[in-house]
């Protein structure tokens, strides 16, 4: 079978991705700072996964690696959310995106390889707030074309996606996958949410009328198969559900789900947000509808594209 190296391989998503990619009998190559540290995805101890090492801030990577892969699907990226954004921590969120691509492109100019194609994660960060003077609500859905943005979040991802964009001068076809924010229980934003209702609070940020652009685990592990799968592919997607929803309608649907009439809606005002979380708190407060129309033109079919079904697969 073919070979897909990953980089990001042991994050929520690549986890998911390496068992779905086993369970369609792909070999499995995860890049890795020290194999001795290494976390074999989920259940998975199989013949079929190897490990291999790279060091993005030497720019060092194992041959071998590049050299087996038919495919590369590069994930790998400081977690936005995980620490307020200093000068340090947003520098840290910028070189591991776009040294981490240069060394892919830098790799596969001097390595002889088989490469196909490289699927890159993008974010939908990308995108401003929807346009409405208030920034709240539902305005016209962002697109492909649409330009970055000047906030932090934009040019990150501006320079995130032209570090790997050179590959398709090598002659290998490259999608970007513009993602929201993921739906999983086994991290990521869901299960942040889910931590004040078990206090019995449904926190609802801001005004909670900003929009959010989700996409379920599952729906997004199914696109990077496609675009592996699919040679039509080029280019930039959104990853993102169909049905995108405010924040409270999020939260409100969550809360129900999990306590039923137990619960007590709160907003925390966006100043508090602000004070807290710093400049974190644009992401957190802007609503940014963003459409999938080209993802489903290319011929994709979302498992779950409600919340409702999302939430219903997830937690009931």
């Amino acid at each position: 079978m073919q070979t897909i190296l990953i980089t990001g391989g042991t994050g929520t998503i690549g986890k998911a991705l390496t068992k779905a990619l086993l369970e369609k009998e792909y070999d499995v190559i995860i890049l890795t700072r020290n194999i001795q540290d290494k976390e074999l995805p989920g259940p998975y101890h199989t013949s079929r996964i190897n490990y291999a090492t790279w060091n993005i801030e030497k720019q060092t990577i194992d041959p071998d690696a590049i050299t087996k892969a038919d495919y590369i699907i590069h994930l790998a990226g400081a977690g936005v959310a995980e620490k307020r954004w200093t000068k340090k921590r947003k520098q840290e969120i910028i070189n591991s995106r776009v040294d981490s691509g240069k060394l892919i492109v830098d790799s596969l100019k001097r390595i002889p390889n088989n490469v196909k194609a490289v699927i890159s994660a993008s974010a939908v960060g990308w995108y401003g707030p929807d346009p409405l003077s208030a920034g709240e609500g539902r305005g016209e859905a962002f697109e492909e074309d649409d330009p970055a943005d000047e906030t932090f979040p934009g040019t990150t991802c501006k320079q995130w996606e032209e570090s790997i964009e050179p590959v398709t001068r090598l002659g290998k076809r490259l999608v970007l996958l513009r993602t929201g924010i993921v739906l999983s229980n086994e991290g990521g934003a869901l299960v942040e949410f889910i931590k004040p209702l078990r206090f019995g609070v449904a926190t609802i940020l801001g005004s909670g009328k900003q929009i959010i652009s989700w996409i379920h685990i599952d729906d997004l592990v199914r696109i990077y198969i496609a675009a592996i799968e699919n040679s039509t592919m080029k280019g930039v997607y959104n990853a993102v559900a169909p049905q995108p929803v405010s924040n409270k309608e999020l939260i409100l649907q969550l809360a129900k789900i999990k306590r039923g009439r137990f619960f007590v809606p709160i907003h925390i005002p966006s100043f508090i947000l602000k004070i807290g979380l710093g400049e974190m708190s644009i992401e957190v407060l802007k609503s940014a509808t963003v459409s999938c129309s080209k993802i489903q033109v290319e011929g994709f079919t979302f498992l779950y594209p409600s919340l409702e079904a999302a939430f219903k697969q997830l937690l009931m």
